[in-house]
């Protein structure tokens, strides 16, 4: 991807009309020139006048001076005609590409408009709201801040492909005129080929440089280009395995040593702000590569796995970090093959539990391989964790499988997850928080949500091995409730939660089952000890941003589930009772939700009520996952899905931030109880919207709402007193 994006405005004017016109004079060149070169037709042709002039008994001069004028001219005429064809199939690409990618951004700008959303020139989204006048007696939908993120990342994506087409096109084109007195005859097919071409000369060009000199030396401006070049190829198999098996696995390993940590220590400045964006760009690149399965980058896999426990020190030193700690640095960006990603893991698990130490003394080496630098250890198991939380297969896979080490079986989640004698050990940060438990976190979000951690495309439903994985986050975390105190896991642990509202609010309904998405995470089994569900919401609920994504999917699943009840009313002799049983189970989850957010504010101090605000502002994305989910149950869909979704954002933001400028003073208990007003409102709001949609007149309306309000109190206090026994 260029630096030099195209704007949404240049690629909607572009000229699509001109370039048609191109490829067809192309066409009708390259036509008549290969009917030069090769004779088609029955004509006298270049290919002919070689062969007769090879063919004929020259003598004197002639033999040596035109003969070879001759025949090197029938070459030149079989270049030209090979050179358009190659124009041609570029032009022909191009048009293709560049239509697609405006038709793309018009269904991107179109959609968005619905959520009153507006791309501006440059690609960026803003709000576009209509006046009051406008929008007459409806209903104006105010575009959240995460809407407007997911606009604008859209946009950006279409017109970094486009800029992509732009820059391979031009760069084949540039390479076919460069000479003015001669013909390349073994010019590129098409974009595709050209693409592949230019990967592997930029990867040429760098592997010499890296080679011939020390990347430690290298000028700032020999990194930009380098950092521009990855930026561009990174994506390119072209270059990513030749630059790879060029530099063979442990060049590769040493490569990145040398530039990150030389001589002195740590790198700052304007430098390590490029080092940061070489080492995202370089980890991309090479999880690029691992997909190749050539006899070359099967050896490379191989190698770098071999090489994890050789030192990799400066200038020849005897000590310094190990092949393990430097690949792991290189993971943290990039989908990088299963199969690799497995054998690797397999092999540090097995070198850390032989290691003669615990790992902190395993990986005590502090090189500077990670941007921004910092003083801690090089844990490698953080950067692995990364790779498998960009890979939902590969750290599905990892956390099911068990490794062996001096000969004992041990599963990878008692190792790394559990809490036991055999777990492990994990260093602690500069914070004394575990290093990796972070990354831990992305890699179990990816395993059981089915993308990777920061992705934005659509979930698959559960399958049964990432659901029972959540069943097992569930029993040992509610289990051990203090391992989440202030932990950097809660956070993931509470997106895990939300994408399993269902299944959440599906085990603490004791009378009927409620649909899920996919299989059943069964935390409500009888082989899941009582309570022990609830204790860990209460646990993860401490956390500000698992409390923003637990409480908007709560909301979202709640309304749904009303809707639902209003759409099939006439299935139920009691339909106040069976609104009342679904909204008791998010009135619950509010409840132990709240005691938790005193907990941490009032209690612990681990967090304040800015950061739960911020946790809640942020939290956006699971509405409409949760909506996405039971879409079908709700009796719209399109625009009027979409402000429903809005709704509920709205909803949880207005009923659960605190002003906490206003309200410093307030009571412990008498915020408890303004949050049970909250949720009680909150609810009241849904019934009484779902009803008047179900064709309900307001009074009746109003009544139904008032009773759904009173159980959302009942429930929301069983809720308190569970998270807070």
């Amino acid at each position: 991807m260029s630096a030099d994006t195209m704007t949404a405005d240049e690629l909607i004017a572009l000229r699509l009309g001109t370039l048609d016109s191109a490829v067809s004079d192309w066409e009708t060149m390259h036509g008549r020139l290969d009917t030069l070169a090769t004779g088609g037709g029955g004509g006298t042709s270049a290919k002919t006048l070689r062969s007769q002039a090879n063919a004929a008994d020259w003598k004197g001069v002639n033999a040596t001076i035109s003969k070879e004028f001759i025949t090197k001219t029938a070459v030149e005429f079989q270049d030209v005609a090979a050179q358009a064809k190659s124009v041609l199939g570029i032009l022909r690409d191009a048009s293709a590409a560049f239509k697609k990618h405006k038709a793309a951004l018009r269904t991107v700008i179109d959609d968005v408009a619905t959520r009153n959303i507006l791309i501006n020139a440059k690609g960026g989204a803003v709000a576009s709201v209509p006046s009051g006048a406008a929008a007459g007696d409806g209903d104006i939908h105010m575009p959240s801040d995460e809407e407007l993120a997911a606009a604008g990342r859209r946009v950006k994506r279409v017109l970094q492909e486009a800029s992509e087409t732009d820059r391979i096109a031009a760069r084949a084109l540039r390479a076919l005129a460069k000479n003015k007195y001669d013909f390349s005859g073994d010019g590129p097919g098409g974009l595709k080929e050209a693409d592949d071409r230019q990967g592997r000369e930029d990867a040429d060009y760098w592997v010499k440089k890296a080679q011939e000199s020390d990347p430690v030396e290298w000028s700032d401006k020999d990194i930009a280009r380098f950092n521009e070049t990855l930026r561009n190829q990174r994506d390119n198999p072209g270059f990513s395995e030749r630059f790879a098996t060029s530099l063979g696995a442990e060049g590769t390993l040493q490569f990145w040593r040398d530039m990150a940590a030389p001589p002195g220590g740590a790198v700052e400045g304007e430098r390590a702000k490029i080092l940061a964006e070489v080492q995202d760009n370089l980890s991309m690149t090479l999880a690029t590569a691992t997909h190749s399965d050539s006899p070359a980058m099967e050896t490379w896999k191989r190698d770098v796995i071999a090489a994890g426990d050789k030192p990799f020190p400066i200038h020849g030193l005897p000590m310094g970090p190990n092949g393990y700690q430097v690949m792991s640095s290189l993971m943290g960006k990039g989908t990088f093959d299963d199969a690799f990603l497995h054998d690797y893991g397999n092999s540090l698990l097995k070198y850390e539990r032989e290691y003669p130490g615990d790992p902190a003394v395993a990986w005590r080496d502090t090189a500077n391989l990670n941007y921004p630098p910092t003083d801690e250890p090089n844990d490698p198991f953080a950067g692995f964790m990364e790779g498998l939380g960009h890979n939902p297969e590969a750290s599905l896979e990892f956390f099911n499988d068990s490794t062996t080490a001096d000969g004992k079986k041990l599963d990878n989640w008692d190792y790394l997850v559990a809490e036991g004698d055999n777990a492990r050990e994990w260093p602690p940060g500069a914070d004394g928080k575990p290093l990796g438990h972070d990354a831990m976190g992305h890699a179990l979000e990816s395993a059981t949500i089915g993308v990777p951690y920061d992705s934005d495309a659509t979930p698959p439903k559960h399958s049964s091995g990432s659901a029972e994985l959540v069943n097992r986050i569930v029993t040992e975390y509610g289990k051990n409730q203090d391992r989440l105190d202030d932990s950097p896991l809660s956070n993931s642990l509470g997106n895990i939660t939300a994408e399993y509202m269902r299944d959440v609010q599906d085990a603490m309904n004791e009378f009927r089952p409620l649909e899920t998405y996919g299989s059943n995470a069964n935390l409500g089994h009888p082989d899941l000890p009582p309570g022990r569900l609830k204790d860990f919401l209460a646990a993860v609920g401490k956390d500000p941003d698992a409390y923003g994504a637990i409480m908007t999917a709560q909301q979202a699943v709640t309304t749904e589930l009303v809707n639902d009840a209003y759409q099939n009313k006439a299935r139920y002799d009691d339909f106040a009772q069976e609104v009342g049983n679904r909204i008791a189970l998010g009135a619950e989850i509010a409840g132990i939700m709240a005691e938790s957010r005193t907990q941490a504010v009032y209690d612990a101090k681990i967090a304040s009520d800015e950061e739960f605000n911020e946790g809640l502002a942020l939290a956006d994305k699971w509405a409409e996952r949760a909506i996405d989910m039971g879409l079908s149950k709700l009796p719209v869909a399109g625009d009027a899905a979409g402000m429903i979704i809005g709704d509920i954002k709205e909803a949880v933001v207005d009923h659960y931030t605190r002003d906490s400028g206003d309200e410093a003073a307030q009571k412990r208990s008498d915020f408890l109880e303004s949050q049970r007003t909250s949720s009680s409102s909150a609810v009241y709001t849904v019934t009484y919207e779902a009803a008047v949609a179900a064709g309900i007149d307001p009074e009746n309306a109003r009544s139904q709402a008032d009773a759904a309000a009173r159980t959302v109190k009942e429930g929301y206090a069983m809720g308190r007193q569970r998270a807070g026994s």
